[in-house]
């Protein structure tokens, strides 16, 4: 059988195929990962970074980067906690000002809206590499975060909040609904709009791109303040479902969420992958997590482990490039 046959089928389907022995492995040596509940439990899990890495996308597809979000995230979890807990208080003013539940979630999402929109208007009007404007609002925002909350969690924000993070609707849990909408608006977006052609095509050619008329600024700018934006949702839901702001929440999970990109088959030169095969990527990701926590593999090895899969995604990708 000659396999440079299959090899356009090969590289097509290579993140299914990876997926599935993956899952074949894991399975073979852990009676607990091919259960309902494990299931479940995964697909909670990597609902999160399914929603930071569709904002990751849209960025890696304009041939950008964003190493914010983990903070972002972190920072707008800890604000929805503080305002719905405590709301706004000035006492030397005799001012206080309460949040609903709604109203403090719209308040994180809005925050990590400005903070994304921040970071494009740093990288289109300032020309600063998005590696070192996105690096420092890391900084930025987890900074803000330990201000904010005094490097103590924020605990006890009441079961109806919780509901979002743990809760079930028609037999599925909360956040894999909420990951479905944005895996579903970010579908649309790319595929049957303006903005998601100028996104691609940017990311493609980017001279190219501003003789054509595409307003690139605007276009970068909008694509970061989404990933901001998505980020905040990221927060809102591991807030929730641990009913505590945590000042340390986020570490590594722009790691993860450029992972689940480049795994999904994203270039990280811009302009090529799709949103389906970034939530593939997560998928991996997450079975891969799951996989080694099962296996009892030590929090240091599963490091190694995803970078060494990090690494591995790109050099597959660097010579499917070549090879195309």
């Amino acid at each position: 059988m000659d396999l440079r046959l299959y090899k356009p089928y090969l590289i097509k389907f290579q993140s299914l195929i990876a997926l599935f022995i993956l899952c074949l492995l894991i399975s073979m040596v852990s009676d607990k990962f091919l259960t309902l509940s494990n299931g479940w439990n995964v697909m909670r899990q990597i609902s999160v970074n399914i929603c930071i890495s569709v904002g990751m996308t849209l960025v890696v597809l304009t041939a950008g980067i964003d190493l914010s979000v983990g903070s972002v995230l972190a920072l707008c979890g800890a604000l929805t906690a503080g305002l719905l807990k405590n709301g706004i208080a000035i006492p030397e003013a005799n001012l206080f000002v309460g949040f609903t539940i709604l109203g403090a979630m719209l308040a994180g999402i809005l925050t990590g809206t400005a903070l994304g929109t921040f970071n494009g208007w740093a990288i289109t009007k300032f020309k600063v590499p998005a590696f070192i404007a996105t690096l420092a609002m890391l900084t930025i925002a987890r900074g803000l975060t330990l201000l904010y909350t005094k490097g103590f969690p924020i605990s006890g924000l009441g079961d109806d909040f919780s509901y979002l993070g743990t809760g079930w609707f028609l037999g599925i849990p909360v956040p894999v609904w909420i990951s479905a909408i944005v895996v579903l608006a970010a579908v649309v977006l790319t595929t049957k709009t303006r903005l998601g052609r100028y996104i691609y095509a940017i990311g493609g050619n980017e001279n190219a791109s501003r003789l054509s008329g595409i307003n690139i600024s605007k276009v970068k700018i909008i694509v970061y303040a989404i990933a901001g934006a998505l980020a905040a949702v990221g927060g809102l839901i591991v807030t929730s479902r641990l009913d505590s702001a945590q000042p340390n929440a986020g570490n590594s999970y722009e790691l993860d969420s450029i992972a689940a990109v480049v795994i999904g088959g994203t270039s990280l030169s811009g302009g090529k992958g799709s949103i389906m095969g970034t939530v593939l990527g997560a998928v991996i990701i997450g079975v891969l997590n799951n996989g080694l926590v099962l296996l009892n593999v030590s929090p240091f090895w599963q490091q190694v482990v995803k970078g060494a899969v990090i690494l591995l995604a790109v050099i597959v990708d660097k010579v499917n490039s070549k090879a195309e």
